[in-house]
């Protein structure tokens, strides 16, 4: 694996304000104004409902954001708003944050190579979503990326449950890799893993499952 150690601070590491944005976005999109209310004033931030945050935000009050949505939400909504929240998280970066050529160019290259240059790329600012966390990955079929130490991996539980970064992974790939591909978490900080561990798919076997699944 290919470490990239997060910048250090005094203060606590900083995580791009589209982890606030985007799931205020996904609320809105599906009409839960109250539960919106509700969820960002369990995590203390009322004022991010009418003024989101512009510049990077601390990775505690982040984590502390996704954790209220899963306090307060019915369980059945929360990872169908996560995953948006993570999905609109993507769209942004590939509209906003990679060139125009760049987009053009992986989309003209085969997978495995265009997969093995957009992880590198993502590897370069990873802090932006990984905060403190150790950001690494290994080439290969199935790509693997390991956050160490997660911030955003919410309280313990048993299971893998980080459908936020999954849903960025995989709109990330299906934008610029593969229209089949796919991220899935494989370990997670919270249930005890030393690192929260994605296998990302391009070549659209995981895809055809999931829709196979869903219908």
């Amino acid at each position: 694996m290919k470490n990239r150690p997060c910048p250090s601070s005094v203060e606590p590491a900083r995580i791009g304000p589209n982890a606030v944005i985007q799931l205020g976005e996904a609320l809105s999109a599906r009409g839960e104004d109250r539960l919106a209310r509700e969820v960002y004033a369990a995590a203390g931030h009322s004022d991010w409902i009418a003024a989101p945050p512009g510049e990077m935000v601390s990775e505690i009050e982040v984590a502390r954001l996704h954790d209220a949505l899963a306090r307060v939400a019915p369980s059945g909504l929360v990872d169908e708003i996560m995953a948006d929240a993570g999905a609109r998280t993507g769209d942004y970066i590939v509209a906003n944050r990679i060139p125009a050529p760049a987009r053009v160019l992986l989309r003209l290259l085969p997978a495995p190579l265009a997969a093995r240059l957009l992880v590198e790329a993502i590897a370069k600012h990873a802090w932006t979503f990984a905060g403190s966390g150790v950001f690494s990955f290994r080439p290969g079929w199935p790509l693997v990326v390991e956050i160490a130490s997660n911030p955003l991996a919410g309280p313990p539980r048993a299971a893998p449950r980080c459908v936020w970064h999954e849903a960025v992974f995989t709109r990330l790939f299906r934008s610029l890799v593969s229209d089949g591909s796919s991220a899935r978490e494989t370990a997670c900080c919270a249930a005890g893993d030393p690192a929260c561990r994605f296998e990302i798919d391009w070549s659209g076997e995981v895809y055809r499952a999931e829709v196979a699944t869903a219908s």
